[in-house]
């Protein structure tokens, strides 16, 4: 199925063909006749416009760097509305009457969302503008929630967070809005764990007391994009994986060292061993899924992990004993001893696709 990511790969594949054609030819090693060299430019014209009416894709060097540009361009100019938005209301709303607070509220989430919509429809492929109109919408929504709870002396409430990840996953899906699906995954980790809290007894802003609620929910949203593909929606797989991945080896992280906050009944010692060793194992057990399946964004994420549970075992173990040199010296001979490894791995792979 062609989606955005896959028409960026042919293009970068069209691309990478001419420059290589050119280095045959100019090597004498094999040349086009007219007649194909037409055919084929031709065809790759008509691959390239048909890319770039539907994905917006960069055709070319200069294109990819202003595509980056424009990028991070519309991320920092979707931040700087939100937050213009919100120091609006900080700056006049306590000269509003409580009435018209209601109204500006509700009025303003309503309008951006009509306004979304309206820019989404004349927008072209990329929606760069529809981007930044449904981030300031998000942060409309957020602050019709948290200032409405506050004018009627609401109590605080886990259901906030289920209403920002519904809604900000509504828009990242209808606009394809990557961080947005960022901000939605988090609302959600928070709920859950939020909400999980509240059954065991808990008041549920106390969560962070047990962090072990986290536990399930990075652990299936992780899993998510194996079960729901996300084919046409270039990388809201990776940033499933990645954010998932790294709130669960946060939480084990902190219960390696933390073992107060389990529920675990045993004592503190075995209960930070036990997670010291599932720290290694989801760090390992990530490596491989990395490079089994191909997610460079995964292997990435677990060996920062791994190196941060072996650096914090070394602490434990030696830093107060060993002379810092020759601390350092251990913890520099273990990075090149896995580098060793992964170079190892890395030239059997590469065995593989010969």
């Amino acid at each position: 199925m062609i989606n955005a990511a896959s028409a960026q790969a042919r293009a970068n594949q069209i691309r990478a063909f001419k420059a290589e054609m050119a280095e045959l030819a100019e090597n004498n090693v094999c040349h086009l006749s007219p007649e194909q060299a037409q055919a084929v430019e031709q065809y790759h014209a008509s691959v390239l416009a048909s890319s770039r009416a539907r994905f917006d894709v960069d055709t070319g060097a200069r294109s990819h760097h202003l595509g980056i540009g424009i990028q991070v361009v519309s991320f920092l100019g979707a931040w700087a509305l939100a937050a213009s938005v919100f120091f609006f209301f900080m700056q006049f709303w306590g000269r509003m009457p409580m009435g018209l607070q209601v109204s500006v509220l509700i009025g303003s989430s309503l309008a951006s969302l009509v306004l979304t919509a309206w820019i989404a429809g004349r927008d072209g492929p990329g929606r760069y503008f529809a981007k930044i109109a449904a981030l300031i919408s998000f942060a409309c929504v957020v602050i019709n929630v948290s200032l409405l709870g506050t004018l009627y002396n609401l109590p605080a409430s886990p259901a906030a967070l289920m209403v920002f990840a519904v809604y900000g996953a509504l828009l990242a899906y209808a606009l394809r809005v990557r961080l947005l699906l960022g901000v939605a995954i988090l609302s959600l980790f928070s709920f859950i764990g939020a909400q999980s809290a509240t059954y065991s007894g808990m008041y549920w802003l106390s969560v962070g007391e047990r962090p072990e609620h986290f536990i399930l929910p990075t652990a299936l949203l992780f899993w998510l994009p194996s079960v729901w593909s996300q084919a046409n929606f270039n990388g809201f797989a990776c940033i499933y994986r990645v954010l998932s991945l790294i709130g669960l080896s946060v939480v084990v992280l902190v219960l390696s060292n933390w073992g107060a906050g389990s529920y675990i009944p045993w004592e503190r010692d075995w209960v930070e061993g036990f997670y010291q060793v599932m720290g290694f194992a989801i760090s390992a057990g990530a490596i491989w899924l990395g490079v089994r399946n191909g997610w460079p964004e995964v292997l990435a994420t677990a060996n920062v992990f791994f190196f941060l549970y072996m650096y914090t075992k070394f602490f434990d173990w030696w830093w107060d004993w060993l002379p810092k040199s020759v601390f350092f010296l251990l913890l520099g001979l273990t990075a090149l001893l896995a580098l060793f490894i992964f170079n190892r791995l890395r030239r059997y792979a590469q065995g593989e696709g010969l």
